[in-house]
């Protein structure tokens, strides 16, 4: 019996799909040769959990997600049915909830129990709804991105109405202005390239006043320590005693003064005491006569000393007229 082509190329195609299918299951970790060990969870919320996620415990992966079911017409409840590829106890008591990482995908995480019992194929393990990582970054960013939307929803609100107020004159002038500020600047440019020289010139002679500072910290450092001794010296010295002392002084200063102006004492008598001044003055004028009598009584003798000392065997001339007034000192004597 002769086989067409066509039967040829229908079997080829069946059993390359047949391969295909096979293939791409065992890619997928499923077991295609054998029942797999299958459990099923119960979960409110699935998340981002998708077909083909692992199912792994302390961190092996020793399964996968098959498929998932709404346990009823609401889906308040959805059933995901586990396939694991390998022989491991599980205990009863373990409970399944889904993990996630910031950059990775979603998976089924069992945590496992205490007991002696363990979970057969077919059982329906225990559940708990967890809120991981990716859930967390998720609830937080979500009202921000809600308030980024407003704000952009009112950015484009603020736009449009920039656009409605920026007419053509208006955005004319824009221009003109911005032509001006254009113009401002390479003027003000112009300026500081003028003026450069000069600031320049200013920052070197800073650099030297800060130079000459910096040589001479020393000297003004012990300047400055001078100024603190001797304002340390004003500070401890007994302003307050020798204002005291001087405040004494200038008392005792005012009672002298009051005494000497008082009739009180020789200095008050003689200065307020009229008789005794008028009597001063006589004996001051009596004194003066006196003395003017005995230096014209001196400058007769000088003068004349034959006058008082005559000693003459025969006798001699007779002296000249008795002065009245005294003479010249600068003058000599003249012989008689």
């Amino acid at each position: 019996m002769k086989i067409s082509n066509e039967v040829k190329v229908g079997v080829l195609a069946v059993a390359a799909i047949i391969v295909l299918i096979l293939g791409f299951n065992f890619l997928k970790g499923a077991n295609v040769f054998s029942k797999p060990f299958t459990l099923y969870a119960r979960f409110p919320n699935i998340g981002s959990l998708e077909r083909s996620n692992q199912v792994k415990i302390n961190g092996l992966a020793i399964g996968t997600v098959f498929s998932f079911t709404p346990a009823d017409k609401e889906v308040n409840t959805i059933i995901v049915e586990l396939h694991l590829d390998k022989e491991i106890s599980i205990p009863k008591n373990s409970i399944a909830f889904i993990d996630g990482t910031v950059l990775g995908s979603a998976f089924i995480n069992v945590e496992k129990g205490t007991t002696g019992g363990y979970l057969k194929t077919g059982d329906t393990i225990s559940t708990r709804l967890d809120m991981t990582l990716l859930s967390d970054l998720k609830a937080q960013i979500a009202p921000t991105v809600l308030r980024l939307n407003e704000t952009f929803d009112s950015l484009k609100v603020t736009i449009g109405a920039l656009n409605s107020v920026f007419d053509p004159s208006t955005k004319n002038n824009l221009r003109e202005l911005i032509t001006n500020l254009t113009l401002s600047s390479a003027e003000l440019s112009k300026l500081l390239g003028a003026q450069g020289s000069v600031l320049g010139q200013s920052l070197q002679n800073m650099n030297l006043v800060t130079g000459n500072l910096a040589r001479n910290n020393d000297a003004i450092t012990s300047s400055i320590r001078n100024v603190e001794v001797t304002t340390s010296r004003f500070a401890n010295a007994n302003i307050e005693g020798m204002v005291s002392a001087l405040q004494g002084a200038v008392g005792e200063l005012k009672n002298t003064i009051s005494n000497i102006n008082s009739d009180k004492g020789t200095l008050g008598l003689l200065m307020n005491d009229r008789k005794l001044y008028d009597q001063l003055n006589g004996i001051t004028s009596r004194m003066n006569q006196t003395a003017l009598s005995a230096e014209i009584l001196f400058d007769d003798i000088r003068l004349h000393p034959k006058r008082y000392v005559n000693i003459s065997v025969f006798g001699g001339k007779k002296g000249g007229e008795p002065i009245t007034s005294p003479s010249l000192k600068d003058s000599t004597p003249v012989k008689q």
